[in-house]
């Protein structure tokens, strides 16, 4: 489908507005699932490796199941996955409420909010997108933000109602907000160029013509039968030869011959509806091919490459501490006396501040947006490893505000990626990138569980986590060096679009 030239503004702001909400209403109870987490552990009694499958797999499967996620918007349109992905997450958040074990909850809440969560992520991305280039860090750091600010304002919410009404009165409410998403989902109208012919009649033109059936009204054995003794009784007063045994005769012969031709006609439809058929096959496996050599192309450039490892190391690093922040200062003897603030929402907050920040610095042209986000990975993993060393809430409640500050790089990483592969590989390119954030997320908070279980601290496990956000970031900083691109240059050259070239040719 060709799309109109971006407008940077108009009824982009409305998808600016409607995809912000739609985030905040989606991840909010997800991203302060942290609040919930200690709630499962106290009503199951299971360990902490294996709660934190709930809220790992509520942020991972979305991102695992992004290049399903990205085929469906392709297919059907951000509006329409919209609107269904909002009866996904406001079901999945009600049955949560009804969970009788912690493997229920696997299905309700880590499977089906997180799918439609990753479904709806995909969709306001690409439209947001389509509907901006000049602007798009800032259109995509605003839209961003919605996720931070649920996190931000359902830590305290989610909390509050479990006071009140308990923890299955509290899912049942927040999945009836939920459902504010069918009408933000609705207000996302497409970017469809005006002159592009119509759907019905593009599938009808890429049809060769051999492969039609009969469209004309077919006529029965009875109009044929009149037609031919029509046909011959003219043909009998032209003649003036009366005969009525050679009047039967013909009779006789035309509908043999008639019964002949309906089933050579069958016949031949049922051999160009197979042939059809056949073509039809032929072709998707062509296109399931085509989506693989192209996937193919995108890991040939460097920085695509260290991007997927650095984003996979990243999430199983840096996504930890939103979910398992509060147990940390629970298990550090920290009375909530002390607490001024939730942890889990001075992170939101700061990441909504982080997302603001770092998408309008990627709007300036004098800003290399892959090495800012570089920049905050390196970042990211320092602040990991001081987390064992704070033992206040003081201390705490700052590297939580510097984890969720440096955790806004999400707002700049789809502005990255389009500046690696264009825009035209946009969706497939970033259906894989979030395939492995998903499967960090996934990974993440369970073996950071796994590691508390094992050793009854959590300092080594923040020590892996900084180790891993550390080694991604180095990684990708090597492929992106000038220096490095200009020695790989020599034996390939790459795509004037890639973000690599881009490097080497500005230094």
């Amino acid at each position: 489908m060709a799309f109109r030239k971006p407008p940077d503004g108009g009824w982009g702001w409305v998808i600016v507005v409607v995809s912000f909400f739609t985030q905040f209403l989606c991840y909010g109870s997800p991203l302060a699932v942290g609040v919930l987490y200690l709630e499962w552990l106290d009503a199951f009694g299971e360990g902490k490796g294996k709660t934190a499958w709930v809220g790992s797999l509520a942020n991972g499967i979305g991102l695992l199941a992004s290049p399903v996620c990205s085929i469906c918007v392709s297919s059907f349109g951000a509006r329409p996955v919209a609107i269904f992905s909002g009866f996904m997450v406001a079901g999945g958040l009600m049955m949560s409420s009804f969970a009788p074990n912690i493997y229920f909850l696997y299905v309700s809440y880590g499977i089906v909010v997180g799918l439609g969560c990753g479904l709806l992520y995909t969709a306001t991305v690409t439209i947001t997108c389509q509907y901006f280039d000049k602007r798009r860090g800032l259109a995509l750091g605003l839209i961003s933000t919605g996720s931070s600010v649920g996190l931000f304002i359902y830590a305290a919410l989610q909390r509050e109602l479990i006071e009140l009404y308990g923890l299955d009165g509290c899912l049942l409410i927040v999945g009836a907000l939920s459902l504010n998403i069918l009408a933000c989902g609705s207000l996302m109208r497409p970017l469809e160029s005006s002159s592009s012919p119509p759907p019905e009649k593009m599938f009808v033109d890429k049809v060769p013509d051999q492969y039609f059936v009969y469209h004309e009204k077919e006529k029965t054995i009875e109009e044929n039968i009149s037609i031919l003794e029509k046909g011959y009784i003219d043909e009998k007063s032209v003649n003036n030869v009366p005969d009525c045994k050679q009047d039967s005769i013909l009779n006789k012969n035309t509908l043999s011959s008639i019964n002949v031709n309906e089933k050579d006609t069958y016949k031949k439809k049922v051999v160009e509806q197979t042939n059809f058929c056949k073509q039809l096959a032929k072709r998707k496996w062509q296109l399931y091919l085509t989506y693989w050599k192209e996937t193919m192309v995108l890991f040939k450039n460097k920085v695509f490459s260290a991007l997927f490892v650095a984003i996979l190391l990243f999430d199983i690093g840096g996504f930890p501490p939103s979910l398992l922040m509060e147990d940390v200062a629970r298990s550090a003897n920290i009375s909530e006396d002390d607490y001024y603030m939730p942890l889990i929402s001075i992170i939101g907050i700061m990441t909504t501040v982080g997302k603001l920040i770092l998408g309008i610095l990627a709007d300036f042209k004098w800003v290399n947006t892959l090495y800012l986000y570089v920049t905050t990975l390196l970042m990211t993993g320092v602040a990991l490893f001081a987390i064992p060393f704070a033992k206040s809430y003081l201390t705490l409640a700052m590297l939580s505000g510097i984890l969720g500050f440096l955790t806004g790089n999400w707002s700049i990483f789809p502005y990255v990626t389009t500046k690696t592969v264009g825009i035209e590989k946009l969706t497939h390119a970033y259906g894989i990138l979030m395939f492995f954030a998903g499967l960090g997320n996934s990974l993440g908070p369970p073996i950071v569980g796994w590691f508390y279980d094992w050793t009854q601290e959590y300092n080594t496990a923040f020590y892996f986590s900084g180790f891993c956000v550390l080694l991604g970031g180095f990684l990708l900083l090597l492929a992106a060096l000038p220096c490095w691109n200009a020695c790989t240059n020599q034996s390939s050259k790459l795509p004037p679009n890639t973000y690599s070239y881009k490097v080497a040719s500005n230094a």
